[in-house]
């Protein structure tokens, strides 16, 4: 399907709910009793998405926040409170009928805020040709609006065009386990689900990598629909757009403390557990960034760990039986490919299955924040447990 009738099937669909009110299908989380004292019940009953980015403490008082795909403003208004009066927010959307009811709001909003003025404006634009300066936006939001791009990687790119060095991004968006079948790509009405427009988690957070972003790491993520085999979830990134030079006294070494045994990051260059590792200038901005403070040692000399260390984390799997159950682990942080104590090889975004033995291991606390777990079975399972060898070959 031709991206001009996508994008024009698009916006007709959200005009058509946002008109009659229409409840569109994603999952979202949102805090109605909290917002419904600051946001007009007309704003709240068209309100779409499949995550929370405005509501996941990613915003910081006084910033400039820029929301793709704004709607009728729920997560601008939201932004609007967490960044102050002396913040900004940038609203973009493509759909008159959205944008009429944001602005009318906007007002209204910034009354019960307690404002002079209202600190929000909404501009109509395409998430891929964003009526924006260079530079701009301390953070960028997004609630299930990329999925709905036909050329997503054009969106990624506008994103770190306009977002400041030393900015980031916070979205949610619908992805699936794996490629959309092209059945479902010529569905126009299912491009307005969230479902036809779905990459892979791979592919997506390559397309973020791709223009530029790095620190690249899930918020959170949860199931939603299952299509001819196709499952979909919703997951919320948080990527970095990183400064141009790096600190003067910038650290020189990196240790890999765990629960991984060995990691690759978004550049290619290895980590393993214990050994530490030579730093670049701009490999150190990167691990300097919070996904990664809890799994290394940045330091100016070497600093080597072992078992007998106490900052040396490793997770073993119980040696007890396991059960296969239809799990499949999904590494959304920010590594492309990462290893466990138990044999285990993830890369980013690919599904693998694993047993209850090993999903015992991803949920504990060093895991759990890296991977998306989907089951894909059909019906329940009751499959027979399995005895490990000592080496773990049964999963």
């Amino acid at each position: 399907m031709p991206g001009e009738n996508i994008t024009q099937t698009v916006s007709d669909r959200y005009a058509r709910a946002a008109s009659s009110g229409e409840q569109m299908c994603c999952p979202t989380s949102y805090d109605m009793s909290h917002l419904k004292t600051f946001i007009p019940e007309e704003v709240l009953k068209i309100s779409y998405g499949c995550g929370t980015p405005a509501g996941l403490k990613t915003v910081r008082a006084g910033e400039t926040v820029l929301d793709i795909g704004s709607g009728g403003g729920i997560d601008c208004f939201e932004a609007s409170r967490l960044v102050g009066p002396t913040g900004r927010v940038i609203g973009i959307d493509m759909t008159d009928t959205m944008l009429e009811i944001a602005r009318r709001n906007a007002v209204i909003v910034a009354g019960n805020l307690g404002y002079a003025a209202s600190n929000v404006e909404f501009l109509k634009g395409m998430a891929d040709a964003m009526p924006v300066e260079d530079g701009t936006a301390d953070l960028i939001i997004s609630n299930c609006v990329i999925n709905l791009a036909p050329d997503k990687r054009k969106v990624f790119c506008e994103m770190f065009r306009v977002a400041k060095a030393g900015g980031r991004f916070t979205i949610s968006d619908i992805v699936a386990d794996q490629p959309v079948s092209q059945y479902l790509v010529h569905d126009a009405e299912k491009w307005g689900d969230c479902l036809s427009g779905a990459l892979t988690l791979t592919d997506y957070m390559a397309c973020m990598t791709g223009a530029g972003f790095l620190g690249i790491h899930l918020i959170k993520s949860s199931p939603w629909q299952r299509i001819d085999g196709i499952h979909f979830f919703s997951v919320t990134l948080t990527g970095y757009k990183l400064p141009a030079n790096a600190p003067a006294l910038s650290p020189r070494y990196a240790t890999l403390r765990g629960p991984f045994s060995r990691v690759v990051d978004e550049r290619g260059t290895s980590y393993r557990r214990g050994v530490p590792q030579t730093l670049t200038p701009d490999s150190a901005l990167v691990l300097s960034q919070p996904p990664f403070a809890p799994l290394f040692i940045l330091s100016q000399e070497p600093v080597t760990l072992d078992q007998t260390d106490l900052r040396w984390v490793a997770v073993l799997p119980e040696q007890t039986p396991c059960v296969w159950t239809g799990d499949f682990a999904h590494l959304a942080g920010p590594f492309l490919e990462a290893h466990d104590d138990d044999h285990h090889i993830y890369r980013r975004g690919e599904p693998l299955e694993i047993c209850s033995k090993t999903r015992g291991v991803l949920e504990t606390d060093g895991y759990a924040p890296h991977f998306a777990i989907i089951n894909r079975a059909g019906q329940m399972v009751s499959g027979e447990v399995v005895n490990c060898s000592p080496n773990g070959a049964c999963c």
